[in-house]
């Protein structure tokens, strides 16, 4: 009798701990856009300014909230804290257990003024813009249209983005500063990468951050930052750093040493990767050049036991967005390559160096 009651209790606790499970799943969006409303107001730069431990009170007055609002105010920063988005710690003024408010390494990424700032990404990601084609999914599987995006809109995502300027302001200032970050990491780490390189070419490389710190740091070397005219039609070449306009998928500026590709293939789909990546290697071949590509790009290894939990399900994500709003996805080593070697490309080196994302050195 007794085992069987110790049956019932684990099948019991069984169900106890998956209605838990799903109740995170389901209120999860809570987390994105708790966080989306402190970015808003503009939490973790005034308690930045602040300078030290901030106590609820003058967080309230600095906000300029509601006075009724104070005691809610205590109940967001309660969640964020958990979230480790904020941590308290005790006043250095005060004798007793008064704690105030500091910001941990997650927030600070969230500062407006971080030269890697994840804000534009958290305030472009979830306007109600990009939101609404994650409530077509269902229909998508049963259409045949490429995207959620355009089952929501009835055009692509590219196509739709110069009526939105807000949105896409939001996604070129975040990649304005993570291409600050990748510059800085292949500029520190990678010196080798482009050891004897007297060109590169930075292909959809959007206003030239992440260009700009490679000709800083290789002053022999040509840079060339490749996108549509809308994009770079008004930049002015500097020194060893120059703009070009035109189509990526048309064809690319010949003769380079190397040809770069920041998170760009994980937006299309293998057909229009293809088409790329044969573009890229008569690039880097053209003239009797022997150059390379150089992808900067995720690598999705979901059963190595060394990639922590956090760092797939992020991936994961990632792939989620590009399945709703892009003709894209993010690929394994195996998909990898298959399309390099499709594209007529003969051997590659992956160098998980950037986080969830690698260094991808890519021969002919």
């Amino acid at each position: 009798m007794g085992s069987q009651n110790e049956g019932h209790e684990a099948a019991t606790r069984r169900v106890l701990e998956a209605q838990t499970h799903g109740w995170n799943h389901i209120f999860s969006f809570i987390n994105s856009m708790s966080l989306r409303s402190a970015i808003e107001l503009n939490i973790p730069d005034i308690i930045h300014k602040h300078g030290k431990p901030m106590p609820l009170h003058l967080l309230a007055s600095s906000l300029k909230i509601q006075p009724s609002k104070a005691p809610h105010l205590r109940r967001l920063m309660r969640f964020l804290t958990h979230t480790g988005f904020f941590s308290l710690q005790k006043l250095p003024e005060t004798s007793d257990d008064s704690e105030g408010y500091v910001l941990t390494d997650a927030s600070t990424l969230f500062l407006k003024d971080h030269p890697f700032t994840l804000a534009p990404l958290s305030l472009g990601t979830l306007d109600p813009l990009l939101l609404k084609p994650w409530e077509h999914l269902p229909a998508w599987f049963q259409n045949n249209d490429p995207t959620p995006f355009e089952t929501a809109y009835g055009k692509a995502i590219y196509d739709y983005a110069s009526q939105v300027p807000r949105t896409l302001s939001h996604f070129n200032d975040y990649m304005a500063g993570d291409s600050k970050l990748v510059g800085k990491v292949l500029v520190e780490q990678c010196r080798d990468v482009f050891k004897g390189c007297g060109s590169l070419v930075d292909v959809g490389g959007n206003t030239g951050t992440m260009a700009k710190a490679l000709a800083e740091a290789f002053p022999e070397m040509e840079c060339t930052v490749f996108d549509l005219p809308y994009i770079v039609g008004g930049l002015k070449d500097c020194g060893n750093l120059k703009f070009v306009q035109g189509d990526m998928f048309q064809t690319i500026p010949p003769a380079a040493d190397i040809i770069m590709l920041k998170w760009t293939l994980c937006d299309w789909d293998d057909e229009r990767c293809l088409t790329l990546l044969k573009n890229c290697k008569e690039a880097v071949t053209s003239k009797s050049k022997q150059g390379k590509l150089v992808l900067i790009d995720a690598v999705v290894e979901d059963d190595k036991a060394d990639y922590d939990y956090e760092s797939v399900e992020t991936l994961l994500q990632f792939d989620l967005a590009t399945m709703v709003l892009l003709p894209g996805k993010e690929r394994n080593e195996k998909e990898w390559a298959h399309l390099l070697t499709s594209a007529g490309f003969t051997t590659y080196k992956i160098t998980p160096i950037l986080g969830m994302r690698s260094l991808i050195e890519v021969f002919p």
